[in-house]
């Protein structure tokens, strides 16, 4: 079993699935994801994963809004700030990959594929929304597909090659990962890759010890054995999934884009922090050494905080 010398924590502070209405302590606002990333680089996250929501919690894509969150947190704290690409459901390809060229981020997500990206069950837990927005944008994912054709990809890739923004290729399926050897096949895929698995999804693989682990293996067989790879542990047990992760060789990931609680009970968690702060007492009671900001920029490749266009 390979281990890492140190893990990289990211927290992925907002995503563009949860609602305001689902837990009071929710970064809805750009001022309440700011504050909330910052503090969560301050517990010990060494990548911050943003998303942009205006005042009342709906996903956004415009640029302002992005800018306000992102300058914010570059000025208060000396974090890796990745940017979305996926975007929210009801934004449009070219809204999704904008913010690339505009920004020129360190890293960004890139979508391996498109799917069925359905979370129209949330809905059924808020009993009295606190925006009319939020149960009309949840129950329309049961028809949604998240379009993230071949032309898109390699759009996609490219333009983060040009804008020297790693890659971070959210795969949530099997086949995604052929998808990737595709690009690598063909030379559009230069810099080294990065997958964060995105487990759980209706739509997309289980999460399971087992679907886990053979993902793992599959995407080293087919991209190679030098590939890095994260995980998204949606949902109650964030903890266990992550902490598999990172005895499997892997970094972790934790943050309110996957999931609200501190504990498998129901216990929301008080922000990003609280999660942040979680799982690094789980890795380092495990002896695992957590990386900073610039250790991770030296263990992904990065061009540094220094050449990002905020």
């Amino acid at each position: 079993m390979s281990r890492q010398k140190k893990i990289i924590i990211s927290a992925a502070i907002t995503g563009a699935i949860h609602t305001p209405s689902m837990s009071p302590n929710f970064p809805a606002s750009p001022e309440q994801i700011a504050r909330q990333a910052v503090d969560a680089a301050k517990a010990g996250a060494a990548v911050v994963h943003i998303h942009a929501r205006q005042a009342d919690g709906m996903p956004v894509g415009d640029f302002g809004t992005f800018r306000q969150i992102l300058s914010e947190i570059k000025r208060e704290v000396n974090v890796v700030i990745g940017i979305t690409t996926g975007g929210a459901n009801g934004m449009t390809t070219e809204e999704r990959f904008s913010v690339i060229e505009e920004f020129q981020p360190e890293m960004a997500s890139a979508n391996g594929g498109s799917m069925n990206f359905c979370y129209h069950k949330l809905a059924a837990g808020i009993a009295e929304p606190k925006y009319e927005w939020e149960l009309p944008y949840l129950l329309r994912t049961y028809d949604n597909v998240f379009k993230n054709t071949f032309k898109d990809i390699e759009y996609c890739i490219t333009t983060m090659n040009k804008c020297g923004t790693l890659p971070e290729y959210e795969v949530f399926d099997y086949g995604q990962l052929s998808n990737l050897a595709y690009f690598k096949n063909n030379g559009v895929i230069t810099q080294p890759i990065y997958i964060q698995f995105v487990p759980g999804v209706m739509g997309g693989f289980p999460m399971s010890n087992e679907g886990m682990m053979f993902m793992i293996d599959q995407a080293k067989k087919i991209l190679g054995p030098d590939i890095q790879y994260s995980t998204v542990a949606a949902g109650r047990r964030m903890f266990r999934y992550s902490t598999m992760m990172a005895l499997q060789g892997g970094n972790v990931r934790v943050g309110m884009e996957d999931g609200l609680y501190i504990r498998p009970n129901g216990e929301l968690a008080a922000d990003n922090a609280a999660q942040v702060c979680k799982i690094r007492r789980i890795l380092e009671a495990l002896d695992f050494e957590i990386a900073s900001p610039d250790e991770a920029r030296e263990m992904l490749h990065l061009k540094g905080g220094d050449k990002v266009n905020f």
